[in-house]
């Protein structure tokens, strides 16, 4: 999926929106993603001026933003009004190296179980193939 299908995915934007394209989806299994971090994103600026790294929350966001995709895709749904995707828990979250201006982020997700509308994911964020974040993730959705 280029942006454009990602999109439709996900009702984030510019600057929340965190996946830049989807190189593969297993609906109902797994999927992969990357996000190229450039100098320009708006958290630079503060996170740290001197030596810029990526905040943890945002790694984190990147990857459930790619759990969210990966259940859309698995219900055959894109982006709804009457639908919203929520965090509910987040365990085992570590994180490995920072993440700098001109690192791609590979970001690699599976579905560990689901029931009903709860999810539980397994994902892993790497820059050159050096784990950089790892987390189990939980959400669901609500219709509104």
């Amino acid at each position: 999926m280029d942006i454009h299908e990602v999109k439709n995915f996900l009702p984030h934007r510019y600057p929340f929106l965190l996946v830049d394209r989807v190189t593969e989806v297993v609906p109902g299994e797994s999927l992969r993603a990357f996000k190229n971090v450039t100098v320009n994103e708006p958290f630079f600026q503060g996170h740290f001026p001197h030596r810029p790294v990526m905040p943890g929350v945002l790694i984190l966001e990147a990857m459930a933003q790619a759990c969210a995709i990966l259940a859309s895709s698995s219900l055959g749904e894109g982006v709804s009004d009457k639908r919203v995707y929520y965090f509910t828990g987040i365990d085992d979250a570590r994180f490995k190296r920072p993440v700098e201006p001109g690192d791609r982020i590979d970001i690699d997700v599976r579905i560990l179980r689901r029931i009903k509308n709860m999810w539980k994911c397994e994902a892993r964020a790497e820059v050159d193939s050096k784990l950089c974040c790892a987390a189990e993730l939980m959400f669901t959705y609500k219709d509104l």
